[in-house]
């Protein structure tokens, strides 16, 4: 059980795209510290519901709300069913995404629009209907997973890659503009974190992850626990001087 004195005891945390991979660990990692949390997730009610249990297991409350982060309408009923079941949100963690690889010379216009809107808009959509009330409370948390690839680059990834460096920049302007209420907006960009999905667009995972390891200084792939830790870092209350950065969570692959 949750103790009172827990670091995130009383906060209410979203998290976006909650039954993937990171997000989950994300999600359990924050119930740890004692937040409840709103479970976002677009098409796995099963996992949601799941992962909801799991949560209240540890003591603290927890909700499952279905939302299309890419959709306005969708974001403000989130908003709304988030604050009417836990409270005001102190704490958001952006974590939805899309990672399909498509080569250059096919990649069309709409693709390029889909992938911004998942990898990017999402981010302006949710951070948008949840700071009003971090506003009138003067504090908040904005947390968004970008990617270290904004910085190395990777084939067939171009407008992947384009929306992540975005949201590094989304976060530095919001840094600017939302400080003067107490709220921090951070990026973490994780490297290469070994999760079931990769075995379905990667063609040899084993050779990939042969020459991932050949480009890290720490010689073992990192986990979504790994970024868990990091988001719980930045969410707590003695994290509240640092805003505007990105973290890399990477194992020392991009050291710019």
């Amino acid at each position: 059980m949750i103790e009172r004195g827990s670091p995130l005891a009383g906060n209410v945390a979203l998290v976006t795209g909650a039954t993937g991979g990171i997000g989950r660990a994300i999600a359990l990692g924050l119930a740890e510290l004692g937040a409840a949390v709103v479970v976002n997730h677009l098409d796995t009610p099963d996992e949601a519901h799941q992962l909801r249990e799991q949560i209240r297991g540890r003591g603290v409350k927890a909700v499952a709300v279905q939302a299309d982060v890419r959709d306005e309408a969708d974001v403000a009923r989130l908003a709304e069913e988030a604050s009417f079941a836990l409270g005001p949100v102190d704490t958001i963690v952006s974590a939805a995404g899309a990672y399909p690889r498509i080569p250059w010379n096919d990649l069309g216009s709409d693709q390029w629009r889909m992938m911004l809107d998942a990898n990017l808009t999402s981010h302006y959509l949710v951070a948008h209907a949840f700071t009003g009330s971090m506003q009138a409370q003067g504090r908040g948390r904005i947390i968004a997973i970008g990617s270290v690839l904004a910085h190395v680059g990777r084939h067939d990834l171009a407008a992947y890659i384009a929306a992540k460096a975005g949201v590094e920049g989304l976060m530095r302007a919001l840094a600017r503009e939302l400080g003067p209420h107490g709220i921090t907006a951070n990026c973490i960009a994780p490297g290469s974190i070994k999760v079931e999905a990769e075995n379905t667009v990667v063609e040899d995972p084993a050779a990939m992850e042969e020459r991932q390891l050949g480009r890290q200084c720490i010689k073992r792939r990192g986990t979504p626990e790994d970024i868990a830790q990091a988001v719980a870092f930045l969410a707590q209350r003695s994290s509240g001087f640092i805003t505007g950065q990105t973290l890399y969570v990477d194992g020392g692959w991009f050291l710019g």
